[in-house]
């Protein structure tokens, strides 16, 4: 993706800004062109999506956080959200939260006490938005894994992904036992959780957002990442953070290496 640039922004965002004196760029995923923004107003974080795929998702991410922020979770506001449909694109502006992601802030810790210890808020806040109630406007009409093969047979048919159509099948045939749904992130990963001297201060990229099954979240969150959380002590202490484990090696690998490779 490509840096944004002061005179792309569309006018509704600027006139909401008053006079944008700087971008800066941080690391970030292949879905979105992110910059934060210093302005007249104070910082913010913007987002710009491009194609069809990446606008619905967005577009999905405002809707979630437009019904998360009436709860207690660490979320960020909407303060604009613009669809440029001639163009392909939207844009949406966030609340800015001061720190680093979780992947960051693992890679610089050399104190390992204190690496535990934010691997252990990790798994907190997972269990705190698992607590949380879901809000009906974000609950799909059909089950939620049905809902999800379905989108990742779609995917596999109109967009590049890591699955394949024999995996596919395989997780059709496969699937694992029914447990209670709770509201789930959707991409419950180190780079999608904010940090500020050890502590979470946001949990960001909500698309994924809705009433399913919490062991898709709990997968994604302990997928190996080099030099982050890789080993059983670690592991164990994000669980130990979550108050349960509720996953088996079979259940991880079904939705970590099978599902998510649709998206």
């Amino acid at each position: 993706m490509l840096p944004i640039k002061i005179h792309e922004i569309p006018h509704e965002i600027i006139d909401y800004l008053d006079v944008v004196t700087d971008i800066k760029f941080p690391r970030q995923g292949h879905t979105s062109d992110v910059g934060i923004v210093q302005s007249a107003k104070g910082r913010f974080v913007l987002k710009r999506t491009k194609g069809k795929q990446y606008c619905s998702w967005l577009s999905k991410e405002v809707c979630v956080l437009k019904y998360l922020n009436n709860t207690l979770l660490p979320t960020p506001k909407v303060y604009r959200f613009v669809e440029q449909t001639d163009d392909n694109q939207s844009w949406a502006l966030l609340q800015f939260f001061e720190g680093e992601t979780l992947r960051q802030a693992l890679l610089k810790e050399k104190n390992m006490n204190k690496k535990h210890e934010m691997i252990f808020n990790f798994g907190v806040v997972l269990a705190e938005i698992h607590s949380t109630p879901c809000p009906k406007e974000i609950t799909w009409n059909s089950d939620w894994l049905e809902e999800m093969l379905r989108r990742a047979e779609f995917n596999l048919k109109h967009y590049s992904v890591d699955g394949t159509p024999e995996l596919m099948e395989e997780l059709k045939t496969n699937k694992p036992a029914p447990v209670k749904n709770t509201l789930i992130h959707g991409d419950f990963t180190i780079d999608n959780v904010i940090f500020h001297d050890g502590k979470v201060t946001s949990v960001i990229d909500w698309s994924g957002g809705a009433f399913g099954d919490p062991r898709y979240d709990l997968s994604l969150a302990i997928r190996p990442k080099p030099n982050a959380i890789v080993t059983n002590s670690e592991i164990n202490t994000f669980f130990e953070g979550y108050g349960e484990k509720i996953l088996d090696e079979r259940e991880y690998k079904y939705f970590e290496d099978g599902l998510y490779a649709f998206f």
